[in-house]
């Protein structure tokens, strides 16, 4: 069949389309594409003159490709297996004149196609000279194993889905552009080898966390992003402002607040899995918006909270991987419960060299690390020279309990020692996974908490920012309970080997890119 394209349609393409540039180089809209997106839209031309659209329609009756490969026959020669349906991107594509041997992938993975000349129409080979690598496809056939045993389907119908403009990047399995890969996402998904597994594993340690919650009897919620006070965490918030109110308003740096008032209303066990805000720095372990579990449990503490974290973890952990037992980087981590529970202070002695409760020793001890100390609070001190000297030697899992009571705010303290707060950190590798502790609930205490700063940081990094509301809510009455919350990035960093969370948020925060700006 010969086609003759329309050069109108064509001309019309060329000023709307623009191809993946592999530079992050994008030209002007009002340019000419370069030669390949040309040739892409020339085969989108010749498609539309098949009489088919080239951007698809419904396509019912297709199987994923993970079972297409498992109704394939076990043995080659044997004989054709079960007539399939199944969808899926080009990746690769071996011409071989008369036969053509191209392999697809969805979600569920890849399997070879074969078209051959003697089985194929004529409209069928026509629309198969105008595909590329990159077009979705839907194709029928009959299964079986190749001669060298692949898993194939022998085409006997092909159905274009959607044509691709963009030419795929050179040497896709290489990429070594990581920030562009960033920047286009779905590109890095199809291309770059384990990304789409490692998102399909997140998803599954989610799900894996709710169900884990559902068991307990958790009702999950959802609170306001929008807050009149920047409260529940130490940490800089986003400002904005509602013109209609005429108020400013915060991005949430922490759901806790809200939680509790639902505590204090009736849920006793609640939870809700939310993105926060926090106006800081970007690194390995920290992205300005991410994810976080908030839950609370009436009459629990911080105790009942740590033999939950290990359900949750261990759950995720099986869920995502088979085993609780995992790699992490060159080390081995088992999430297998018990984890280990360590206090603070034995942690303190033992690392840093001295009693956290000595305040002369602590400042020795600061000042040969380079802490500063005039005019800061002790236990803001004690808890820098803990950092220092303590977090990168916790391999864990490992519960770190009973911090210092004035750097939490939000804590009930120990009845025996006041000076301390119950509440736990889950660390693993030196990496802070959990926090927990047994909630404040009496509501004289926490005002007064409110009232009265934490010594030693500006009153945007504190925690104790007054919110009458919530002491009004206390003074109805909240049931003793545990809190905790837990950093999903990075537990999916854990359980699934990766080092830095922005591979493992589908959309990290990055610079605004140039050239995508009028």
């Amino acid at each position: 069949m010969t086609f003759f394209a329309d050069s109108r349609i064509v001309s019309t393409l060329l000023r709307f389309h623009k191809p993946f540039d592999d530079t992050q180089k994008l030209r002007p809209m009002s340019e000419t594409p370069d030669r390949l997106e040309a040739a892409r839209l020339e085969k989108l031309a010749k498609i539309e003159a098949l009489g088919l659209d080239p951007w698809g329609q419904r396509f019912d009756g297709h199987v994923a490709i993970e079972k297409a490969r498992e109704l394939c026959p076990a043995e080659a020669g044997g004989g054709d297996g079960p007539v399939v349906r199944v969808a899926g991107r080009i990746l690769r594509w071996s011409d071989k004149g008369k036969l053509h041997f191209i392999h697809i992938q969805d979600h569920t993975g890849r399997i070879q196609l074969m078209l051959s000349r003697k089985e194929a129409s004529d409209e069928m080979w026509a629309l198969l000279e105008c595909l590329d690598l990159g077009d979705l496809i839907g194709v029928d056939g009959r299964t079986r194993l190749s001669n060298s045993g692949e898993k194939t389907i022998l085409v006997t119908g092909l159905t274009i889905l959607c044509k691709s403009l963009a030419q795929p990047p050179e040497k896709f399995h290489k990429i070594q552009d990581k920030e562009a890969l960033l920047r286009q996402r779905y590109v890095d998904l199809i291309y770059s080898e384990g990304v789409l597994d490692r998102m399909f594993k997140r998803l599954r340690i989610l799900d894996s966390i709710r169900q884990t919650l559902r068991e307990e009897s958790f009702f999950e919620v959802e609170t306001p992003v929008l807050h009149a006070i920047a409260g529940g965490a130490a940490a800089r918030p986003f400002k904005t402002h509602h013109n209609a109110l005429d108020i400013p308003l915060f991005l949430r740096i922490a759901l806790e607040l809200h939680l509790k008032r639902l505590m204090v209303g009736g849920i006793e066990r609640v939870y809700e899995i939310g993105r926060v805000f926090r106006n800081e720095g970007v690194d390995s372990t920290h992205n300005p918006e991410f994810t976080m579990i908030e839950l609370y449990q009436a009459y629990g503490d911080y105790h009942a909270m740590m033999d939950l974290a290990e359900k949750i973890i261990s759950n995720a952990a099986i869920a995502a991987n088979g085993s609780a037992i995992l790699p992490w980087g060159d080390k081995t981590v088992n999430f297998t419960p018990p984890f280990q529970r360590a206090r603070y202070g034995d942690l303190f002695r033992d690392h840093a060299g001295c009693d956290m409760h000595d305040p002369a020793a602590v400042a020795e001890v600061a000042k040969r690390l380079h802490i500063e100390t005039a005019g800061r609070h002790p236990d803001v001190i004690v808890n820098d020279v803990f950092e220092a000297t303590v977090e990168d030697k916790l391999a864990g899992p490992v519960f770190v309990y009973d911090y210092p009571s004035s750097m939490c705010p939000l804590t009930k303290r120990k009845r025996s020692d006041p000076s301390i707060a119950e509440r736990f950190e889950l660390f693993v590798d030196g990496m802070e996974l959990a926090n927990a502790y047994t909630e404040l609930n009496d509501p004289r205490l926490q005002e007064d908490l409110f009232r009265t700063q934490l010594a030693g940081l500006a009153e945007e990094d504190s925690m104790a920012k007054m919110d009458h509301d919530f002491v009004r809510a206390l003074k109805v009455g909240m049931p003793p309970a545990g809190g905790m919350g837990i950093g999903i990035d990075r537990l999916v960093m854990l359980l699934t080997n990766t080092n830095s969370i922005r591979d493992v948020i589908f959309f990290p925060l990055l610079k605004p890119e140039q050239g995508l700006q009028d």
